[in-house]
């Protein structure tokens, strides 16, 4: 296979490549050249005892390892493709513990529990408390004039959401947020959170949702966390179980929804046409643009479990295999000018959801409601709104974060 030319040394998981950009062009030079391609590493940089892995670059590709949990596993190193190089193995081996690095049948299990929550009918259950809100935050942001779009308006509804979700109370809000953001942020040194910090974090994140959880069981209300752990018959999360799926919630739906509002803000406003359109038609598409547009999580990583074929690559047993949802989202085989942000594009099969198979995001619907919900507020009440400034991007190895996004408001 053709070798592509790609500077030395370049690592698709390096952080500080994610501080300034995605990397769209190297990632169409290997769909066109090398589609699933070795990238060799320093020997354990992303906390693993290895020297490297795959990246899979193609839309078909991605889809095909995402939906093979039998060769493509999800528990062996986990999801996450890249941790601190001084992380000890047993820290990788608790996060075996989040659904997120499951495989079934232990996955299933879990999914088939924690996706009581997420029906159409409880999705439905939160649309009118969460319009509500969404019209308050933009309200509040507009008369302030001016502001970080990222805290004034995109952090709070997905926060919101989740909190409302699992019927968190209003004053504990706030160290939701703050735990969730100091677990995702310690490739950022601006920010100066360690891992040890982020760490603590998630334990008091934990903590909080099995005490929760160790309420309900002793007082059951009428919410979810009422319905996945507080009933005596089989099938329901213990405390523990329930603790790291709140862990996970505040991650996969704070933050990735967060910075798919912000992303989508700023596609709107340096694509004018776009956000007049919007304001004036309100598209049932957009959503859906915005996410492949944004693709908040660039990737996560499977290990196969047997020696296999991919791409034309020959994948050996125990080795790590990127999947980079933002390369499989600007596919030209797939979408049309997929450089273009277009929020009428349909069809739009993009994986900014995952690419199917037992990971498939569960909480979609919120995501897409919420999405839906803040920028009808935003188009509504500060259709004027423009930029004071270039996004100040997050250094991650995997996500595609904005940490801040001056605007005007009026």
């Amino acid at each position: 296979m053709h070798c592509p030319a790609l500077p030395e040394g370049f690592d698709f998981t390096d952080p500080d490549v994610y501080q300034s950009r995605v990397p769209l062009p190297e990632f169409a030079r290997l769909r066109r050249t090398a589609p699933v391609w070795w990238n060799a590493q320093p020997h354990g940089i992303a906390g693993f005892d290895d020297d490297g892995y795959w990246v899979v670059t193609r839309h078909q590709d991605v889809k095909e390892v995402s939906t093979k949990p039998e060769v493509f596993s999800a528990n062996l190193n986990t999801s996450i493709i890249r941790f601190n190089q001084g992380i000890s193995r047993d820290q990788i081996e608790v996060q075996k513990l989040i659904m997120l690095n499951m495989d079934p049948p232990e996955h299933t299990r879990v999914r088939q529990i924690v996706q009581r929550g997420f029906t159409p009918r409880a999705i439905r259950a939160l649309e009118d408390a969460l319009r509500r809100r969404a019209e308050q935050i933009v309200e509040e942001a507009r008369h302030r004039g001016s502001g970080d779009f990222v805290t004034d308006i995109a952090c709070e509804l997905p926060l919101q959401a989740i909190a409302e979700l699992i019927g968190i109370p209003q004053e504990d809000r706030a160290r939701i947020f703050d735990w969730s953001n100091k677990m995702v942020a310690y490739d950022d040194p601006e920010l100066a959170i360690t891992e040890e910090v982020g760490a603590n974090a998630a334990v008091e994140l934990i903590s909080y949702a099995m005490n929760l959880a160790a309420a309900r069981k002793e007082c059951p209300a009428k919410d979810i966390v009422s319905q996945l752990v507080a009933a005596e018959h089989e099938g329901n999360l213990g405390s523990d179980e329930f603790g790291f799926f709140v862990l996970l919630l505040a991650v996969a739906g704070n933050e990735t929804t967060r910075n798919a509002i912000t992303h989508g803000m700023h596609a709107f406003l340096t694509h004018p046409d776009q956000w007049e359109l919007y304001k004036r038609e309100r598209p049932g598409t957009a959503a859906e643009e915005i996410v492949r547009w944004a693709t908040p999580v660039v990737s996560f990583q499977r290990t196969a479990t047997q020696d296999t074929e991919l791409g034309g690559a020959r994948i050996k047993k125990g080795q790590r295999v990127g999947i980079f949802y933002s390369s499989a989202n600007h596919d030209p085989s797939v979408f049309d000018h997929p450089e273009l942000f277009d929020i009428t594009r349909d069809p739009n099969p993009h994986l900014g959801f995952g690419g199917g198979g037992p990971h498939f995001c569960l909480g979609k619907s919120l995501a897409v409601l919420e999405i839906d919900l803040i920028f009808n507020a935003i188009a509504d009440a500060v259709p004027g709104i423009s930029l004071a400034g270039d996004p100040r991007r997050l250094r991650s190895a995997w996500l595609n974060g904005v940490k801040e996004l001056r605007v005007h408001y009026r």
